[in-house]
């Protein structure tokens, strides 16, 4: 019987060497990847952050110029993404969502490609130049899914979980690091792109988000987004800001939401008819935003947003109004670019002006609140929403407040839009290309 079990034995150990070969080879994918998606998502906001900034230097030298150059620069955007690279349109976001619901490679490849990421990448910067209303993080979770899948295909994983979990890893760590959030890059992956969480991919996630969040660590040193606030609720009196902030920020998110989704819907025929002639007539209706809000409404809305809370400036009673105007128009271009840090900036303003009704609030309270029930109102993900301006302002004292603005907020915003923002947004991605 002894002689027979032998080769058994070494058979079998064959396999365990096999299969541990194999498990480390799917985590050297995921560390690399991860740190590949980290160095990517610093370069890219370094970027972002010179190109808002050439842009406020051109202007305010020549601002009259903005009619000119916002429509041109939105032209040449949306001609570049049609001719080059369709699939780096709009914020990013929905097509990792809709990669991760297509299960054949092919039809992935449509949507997360080393190719759409670079496209992606220079798309935005050049948006950006060009003064719209747009930002950075929806594109680096593109980005960073597009990473992950691309490393994915060299050792051909053979279990579609794996792959799944890679553009999930992906988006998450890009948010992670896009924001220097990770815990807001783990809660988004779980609540808004997988909306549930294999405990198979559970470590994997985790270790990207980590060594991504490492990498811009590392490089950006460990800051606050928005800088460190010291918000509070002193008073009974001072809770008013949560109802106020969750219910303002509800409608005010919901309404842009149901905007951006219907307006998309009517303006799809014109958008694939005349394009350029869209670009031109939402590119002059962004900088006539621009001028009245003397260049508030331009970038990402994170100069105005940081200056709320640091009460360093005030950008104006109607900016929240013009920077929900701009960026809706930006982003009906079709061009690539996101809504997350304008929505932020959106809320930031909001809660500033809501300031006056409460009184026995701090300012930085109500920006924080404001910041946090907006953001809900237009991606309808409240835990996201208080996570994200709790790590990006670096405060943990208004963190029940937060989620119970958020949570109003969600409440109000299912009222006025029936549709998750992202959700919607995925459904053509998931369609068959035309014939």
């Amino acid at each position: 019987m002894r002689p027979m079990q032998t080769p058994r034995l070494i058979w079998n150990a064959r396999l365990s060497r096999s299969a541990l070969l194999r498990q480390w080879r799917t985590r050297a994918v995921f560390w690399c990847g991860a740190i590949a998606v980290g160095l990517v998502a610093v370069a890219f906001a370094e970027g972002c952050d010179w190109a808002i900034h050439a842009h406020a230097r051109f202007i305010a030298r020549w601002p009259l110029a903005a009619p000119v150059i916002t429509p041109l620069s939105f032209m040449l955007v949306i001609w570049t993404t049609r001719r080059f690279a369709p699939g780096a349109r709009g914020s990013g976001i929905p097509q990792a969502i809709a990669a991760l619901d297509l299960p054949e490679a092919a039809s992935r490849s449509r949507l997360l490609s080393p190719r759409i990421a670079l496209a992606k990448i220079a798309l935005t910067l050049l948006a950006l130049l060009g003064g719209a209303s747009v930002g950075r993080e929806g594109p680096t979770v593109h980005v960073g899914a597009s990473i992950m899948d691309a490393l994915g295909r060299i050792p051909r994983f053979p279990y579609a979980y794996l792959r799944r979990a890679l553009v999930l890893a992906g988006g998450a760590a890009g948010l992670a690091a896009a924001f220097n959030t990770p815990i807001a890059g783990i809660v988004f992956a779980v609540e808004e792109m997988a909306r549930s969480l294999e405990e198979r991919t559970t470590g994997t996630l985790l270790t990207a988000v980590i060594l991504a969040g490492v990498v811009s660590t590392a490089l950006l040193g460990n800051y606050a987004y928005f800088g460190v606030a010291n918000a509070h609720l002193p008073t009974l009196q001072a809770w008013l800001a949560v109802p106020l902030c969750g219910v303002s920020g509800g409608l005010a998110g919901g309404l842009f939401a149901t905007a951006l989704i219907a307006g998309g819907r009517r303006l799809a025929a014109s958008a694939e008819q005349r394009p350029l002639s869209l670009a031109l007539a939402l590119g002059l209706m962004v900088a006539l935003f621009g001028l009245l809000s003397h260049g508030a409404t331009y970038g990402t809305g994170y100069d105005q947003a940081r200056s709320l809370l640091t009460g360093q400036g005030d950008p104006g009673l109607l900016f929240p109004v013009y920077k929900w105007l701009a960026t809706l128009g930006s982003y009906l271009t079709g061009m690539p670019g996101g809504i997350f840090s304008p929505s932020l900036a959106t809320g930031a303003g909001l809660g500033a002006d809501l300031a006056r009704l409460v009184p026995q609030a701090p300012l930085q309270t109500m920006v924080v609140l404001g910041m946090a029930g907006y953001f809900t109102g237009v991606t309808q993900t409240p835990l996201t929403g208080a996570v994200i301006v709790m790590e990006m302002v670096d405060d943990h004292a208004l963190v029940l407040p937060m989620l119970a603005t958020a949570f109003l907020a969600l409440a109000v915003s299912r009222l006025v839009c029936k549709q998750q923002i992202y959700r919607a947004l995925a459904l053509p991605f998931l369609q068959p290309p035309p014939a």
